[in-house]
């Protein structure tokens, strides 16, 4: 069976950072493209960031350009969420999900085909 379990979350303080990182099992990894998202007290899951198949290809929203970074270790099953400068609105399950044959700019809740269960990021100020 497909597995994504993510790790890495914890409480921080306003402008400190984490390194999210989500490992991936039961599945071609390099087959899918893969993405961060968040879903925060009272909202939505949004997207964050999503990283290609091969890792060339990145797509961010725009609040998170350049602070966050996205990478993914196709020899390791990984996929990383390097988030600086973090912010108390932020603060969110942090949730990575895998698309087959999709398109980072395209990457929404409805096209995730395997979620993981989500790690919490609190961010506090």
């Amino acid at each position: 069976q497909v597995q994504l379990v993510e790790s890495g979350g914890g409480l921080v303080q306003a402008g400190d950072s984490l390194r999210l990182s989500c490992a991936a099992s039961g599945l071609t990894f390099k087959s899918y493209a893969m993405g961060w998202f968040r879903q925060a007290p009272g909202k939505e899951r949004e997207f964050v960031a999503g990283v290609d198949p091969s890792g060339n290809r990145k797509y961010y929203i725009d609040s998170v350009k350049g602070r966050f970074t996205i990478s993914r270790d196709n020899a390791k099953n990984t996929v990383l969420l390097q988030t600086n400068n973090l912010k108390p609105e932020e603060t969110a399950v942090y949730y990575c999900g895998a698309a087959f044959a999709t398109p980072v700019q395209t990457m929404g809740v409805s096209k995730i085909n395997y979620w993981g269960k989500g790690t919490l990021v609190t961010v506090s100020s």
